[in-house]
């Protein structure tokens, strides 16, 4: 299956590949987080206790968080070897009624988790391009004033060459990345042999004894080790492309140690030369290093860039096709590997957004006070849709859930907490970007549900239509017409709108339902349901996944085995276009109203969505009072 195509190969070759595009976000961490645990917003004294404490605290919290919670537990609740904030909520989701209360507590978690993604995914290429730059002030102060103008330059290159797609450079990305993950190593092993004592610091006594002794500096510290994790999220969400043993295998053998290494290797510099916290990152190395070193972090950024821009587009796509947000265009940047998207108003909004983001902040360290809040806040509502999913999914009790979750969830409550101290100097902005997206996809997801309750009013039940069909003198007329309806047991508003104006059927009649799954894909003998009804009418059901993109023609071609032939020149698509008004109806605010009115205003129509050729579509308007 389709789905299925980015996991063969090799397990070596699947694990450079998952190097190249998983590990980008949480692999460029090295380039700013200890510098922001001793010169960020709330330094600390450069003193060896509180070197070996952060240096525990680091190592301890990529353990419990990465290793244990993502690689160990939650990318066992794959959906269908999907993985993500969205895919979870629809695996919790399952057979739940939307009108019950746990599936609109369910939905809130999903939707609050996708939108803090998105503040995510705006950050992270500004922070990690941003300090990757800042580099070349090290090498040479020449660079000073440059370090703004070239960083904006690399990200709206970034963005532009979206639309081409990545497949041809994401060849490179895993040979780059595993280069700069052995830069990684090598710079921090270098360290190490100076100063060996540092790895007592592996010890967890350590970041007891820090957290016990400065227990009010050691909270706002944990807002900058949050830093070591950013990225953590991006595991489980690429696990569909690679699989969940490649991305296991590819962290433990290769990433965590190089990235433990590097944080182990500065914490050695800095017992050395507490001056050097100016950038120990790349004060770690020789002088002759450093300007391939930027280069290669420079790479090591973009490629971390480049996975979280991909991330949104696929959380869009799915996030589209669970009802969340209007229908938008999107492309395929690739014949052969169906998650390859690009879709424009989400790479020219984020850009637009990274590029202020740049601006407004110029450089990394006030950047990472923005940075943070959005993960862990992510990373909250994950560990609580892993606990529904262990629940109801995989048959634990719920004092079993309990005694894994919780750990997890304290660990998340407590980074959250501590980014919190950041909201003044930074942290404000994923917030409201997240609070913004939230709302418009609430908005659009109700606005949607009151649409289909206003147009359920003047229906008419199939039955009935059949019973007054047969004794009525309707004109048929040859062809076929296929009516698009998303309430398979009642008359389609087009269809009743046809036969008011038109005053005549064709010979056969066909009512299409689609039905978007709350699995990310259906199997082609799963997809067509067909069930003839009286006067030649059928029912035709249409089943997708989240992660799959409607295609008409291709189905109609399909349904030809199944005994229903169609003549693409013969057959007439009919369609109801609303036009949506704002009332003081119940339902929303008059202001939400007017944001989904504007909203779907601003939508794909349907004739593209569902690539149905536009010279066989018939539109029919009707008004609908919100």
């Amino acid at each position: 299956m389709a789905q299925h195509e980015g996991h063969k190969g090799s397990l070596p070759a699947l694990m450079v590949g998952a190097i190249g595009v998983v590990f980008g976000d949480i692999g460029t961490s090295p380039l700013y987080a200890i510098r922001e645990c001793f010169a960020g917003h709330h330094p600390l004294p450069i003193t060896p206790e509180n070197i070996f404490g952060v240096l525990s605290l680091i190592f301890w919290s990529v353990t419990l968080v990465i290793t244990l919670k993502y690689v160990a537990f939650i990318m066992r609740a794959d959906n269908q070897g999907e993985g993500g904030i969205l895919a979870m909520l629809a695996l919790t989701l399952g057979n739940l009624s939307p009108s019950r209360k746990k599936h609109k507590i369910l939905v809130l978690l999903g939707l609050t988790g996708a939108a803090l993604f998105y503040g995510d995914s705006m950050i992270t290429p500004a922070i990690s391009v941003l300090s990757a730059v800042e580099g070349l002030k090290i090498v040479t102060p020449v660079f000073d004033d440059f370090v703004v103008p070239i960083t904006l330059a690399i990200i709206v290159g970034v963005f532009m060459i979206q639309k081409h797609g990545t497949e041809t450079v994401g060849k490179f990305f895993g040979p780059v990345c595993c280069l700069w993950f052995a830069a990684l190593a090598t710079s921090g092993i270098f360290m190490i042999a100076a100063e060996p004592q540092v790895l007592k610091a592996i010890s967890p006594t350590y970041a007891f004894a820090f957290a016990i002794n400065h227990s009010g500096m050691a909270f706002f510290t944990l807002a900058a080790v949050v830093l070591a994790l950013t990225g953590g999220e991006a595991l489980y969400a690429d696990m569909g492309h690679f699989g969940r043993k490649p991305i296991a295998y590819g962290w433990i053998f290769i990433v965590l140690p190089a990235l433990m290494l590097n944080y182990f290797g500065q914490g050695a510099l800095l017992l050395q030369n507490p001056a050097a916290i100016e950038n120990p990152f790349y004060l770690m190395v020789p002088e002759w290093a450093r300007y391939p070193l930027v280069a290669l972090a420079t790479c090591a950024s973009v490629i971390a860039s480049q996975a979280v821009i991909s991330g949104a587009f696929s959380l869009t796509r799915q996030a589209m096709q669970l009802g969340f947000t209007p229908r938008m265009e999107i492309e395929h940047t690739s014949e052969r590997a169906i998650g390859q998207i690009y879709v424009p108003q989400v790479n020219w909004g984020l850009m637009v957004a990274v590029v202020g983001l740049v601006l407004a902040f110029q450089s990394s360290s006030n950047l990472a006070a923005a940075y943070g809040i959005a993960v862990t806040g992510t990373m909250i509502m994950t560990s609580l849709l892993a606990y529904v999913v262990a629940t109801t999914r995989w048959g634990w009790s719920k004092p079993k859930a309990l005694v894994v979750v919780i750990p997890f969830l304290i660990a998340d409550v407590a980074f959250f907490s501590s980014t919190t101290t950041k909201i003044i100097d930074g942290g404000w902005f994923p917030l409201v970007m997240g609070a913004l997206l939230l709302l418009l996809m609430t908005t659009w997801k109700r606005g949607r549900e009151i649409v289909a309750e206003r147009l359920q009013e003047g229906t008419i039940p199939l039955q009935s239509f059949f019973s007054r069909l047969a004794s009525s003198k309707t004109v048929r007329v040859p062809g076929t017409a296929i009516f698009m309806t998303a309430n398979a047991s009642v008359v389609p508003y087009a269809l009743l709108h046809n036969l008011k104006h038109n005053k005549v059927l064709h010979d056969r009649v066909v009512l299409m339902t689609v039905l978007t799954e709350n699995v990310p894909y259906v199997a082609e003998r799963d997809r067509i349901t067909i069930q003839p009804l009286d006067n030649n009418f059928f029912r035709v059901i249409l089943r997708y996944g989240f992660a799959e993109d409607p295609n008409i023609p291709a189905s109609l071609q399909r349904m030809k085995e199944l005994g229903l032939s169609f003549s693409m020149m013969e057959t007439s698509f009919f369609l109801s276009r609303e036009t949506l008004i704002a009332t003081i109806r119940p339902g929303m605010a008059l202001w939400r109203e007017k944001l989904f009115v504007s909203m779907a205003k601003n939508a794909i129509n349907a004739t593209d969505f569902f690539r149905i050729p536009a010279n066989r579509v018939v539109e029919l308007g009707t008004q609908v009072e919100l």
